[in-house]
């Protein structure tokens, strides 16, 4: 069974609480998960107690949603195996501020075109660190105005290149500071899916300063995008994962967790990558590299 390594939980944008996701791998026999909620490091502790007690391994994780300088685009680093996880809680207090800002905006927009209020759509956020365009969407479902959270309505109204789009262009963390956090913190950085974001082609320059993998498996990637990515990983010397970017109902498409990950090998090659730099720093310190 395949690791899924991205999946996120009610504290952040997905709909299921922790216990709940862990039961949900579990009876599929995913024996491997990583939770990766959005600039938030808050369950991971629970997340272990709870896998231990059902039998499944969780790997300590976030998300972190950063900036490129370069092109102006939101990009999303997930960090890996951090040993000093708090070192990052900077970073998030940070990016959930400005997520914060920009919701706020959203909601306002969507308040002044349509009936319902900031208050039900706080209520849709309950248990979640903070507002996602999911809680928007759920609070005009309440209201009869859709049946479905990603129908025409979303796409009217959280699609960029709609003319009635009210969502709030947010710029988060430099991405290159948020992989200096990441070395920093003891973690593994990795590009989650590239091929959404627009940033394959970033992925190099990435991996000159500091990125240790790509995602490469996702249920949005065909084959040769899969291919290509894992062609790219390589030339660059880069990890490769994969995960279903798991949201319960609020994925935007029909997937659970497990149905798309890790392989083995890609997935033992994450858990002693840390080891493997070590080992060769210190090669390179005394000068037998």
């Amino acid at each position: 069974m395949l690791a899924d390594l991205h999946c996120h939980t009610k504290l952040s944008d997905g709909s299921l609480g922790l216990e709940d996701i862990i039961s949900l791998a579990a009876k599929k026999g995913v024996d491997t998960i990583s939770v990766t909620d959005c600039d938030c490091t808050a369950g991971a502790a629970r997340a272990k107690v709870i896998g231990q007690r059902k039998n499944v391994n969780v790997i300590p994780g976030v998300q972190i949603t950063a900036t490129d300088p370069q092109t102006g685009n939101n990009m999303h680093i997930l960090a890996y195996l951090c040993d000093a996880p708090d070192r990052l809680a900077g970073l998030c207090q940070r990016n959930s501020l400005i997520r914060k800002r920009a919701a706020m905006v959203m909601i306002s927009r969507v308040c002044d075109r349509y009936p319902v209020t900031p208050e039900l759509v706080q209520r849709c956020a309950t248990g979640s660190t903070n507002i996602y365009v999911p809680h928007i969407m759920q609070s005009l479902v309440e209201c009869g105005l859709d049946n479905r959270l990603f129908g025409d309505l979303y796409e009217k109204l959280f699609t960029p290149d709609s003319p009635e789009s009210v969502l709030v262009n947010a710029r988060y963390t430099d991405v290159y500071r948020v992989l200096e956090e990441i070395d920093n913190a003891g973690g593994v950085s990795v590009l989650a899916n590239p091929i959404a974001d627009g940033c394959a082609d970033r992925i190099a320059d990435l991996a000159e300063n500091g990125l240790c993998g790509v995602q490469a498996w996702h249920p949005d990637m065909t084959a040769n995008d899969t291919d290509a990515l894992l062609s790219v990983a390589k030339k660059n010397k880069l990890l490769a994962v994969g995960g279903t970017d798991f949201r319960g109902m609020y994925s935007d498409s029909i997937v659970s967790v497990g149905d798309v990950g890790t392989p083995k090998t890609q997935l033992n090659e994450l858990l002693n990558f840390k080891t493997k730099k070590k080992r060769m720093l210190k090669k390179q310190a005394e000068g037998t590299v």
